[in-house]
């Protein structure tokens, strides 16, 4: 685990960054059989994805709540994204047909989705915690004079001095 960060952090990071969050919903929690390999399938394509540097994923973090398990993921670029998605020798595609297969035959039983933000600007805080999130896939800077309120950090402060 890493070290705990005492001071104020922010993230930093240059260039098209992309949040892409994927799902899974466990609508027959009795049939294992039919969500557990979806379940198993992220962990092959992390994996896959992590031995490629040029891949595109900065970095990925697992949420689990009442929706189901959330994989929040931050690349470099819709284009690596999408290059990742419909490589045809990648982890993804069995994976995907496995998945169309089970939804066929056993309809609703789990449920998948997904979403992905290009993101203009972010803005991030982080005090008292080990690198996470956006620091954890970019990297973790100190809170300086720059970017002590989260206006600055997003970038706002520059846009209305530019516009006044």
């Amino acid at each position: 685990m890493p070290p705990v960060v005492p001071g104020r952090m922010t993230h930093d990071h240059e260039g098209e960054l992309v949040v892409f969050l994927i799902g899974m919903r466990i609508n027959r929690p009795w049939r294992p059989d039919l969500w557990l390999p979806v379940f198993g399938a992220m962990p092959k394509m992390l994996a896959e994805l992590a031995r490629d540097p040029e891949s595109g994923l900065l970095g990925s973090r697992l949420l689990v709540g009442a929706g189901g398990p959330t994989l929040v993921q931050y690349w470099s670029s819709t284009e690596k994204l999408y290059a990742y998605a419909s490589q045809p020798d990648a982890e993804h595609r069995p994976a995907w047909t496995a998945f169309n297969r089970r939804a066929r035959s056993a309809p609703g039983a789990v449920g998948i989705w997904h979403e992905t933000y290009l993101v203009e600007r972010a803005e991030s805080m982080y005090v008292g915690t080990p690198p996470m999130g956006l620091a954890a896939a970019t990297s973790s800077v100190p809170v300086g004079p720059r970017s002590e309120r989260a206006r600055q950090r997003l970038g706002r402060a520059e846009d209305e001095a530019a516009a006044a």
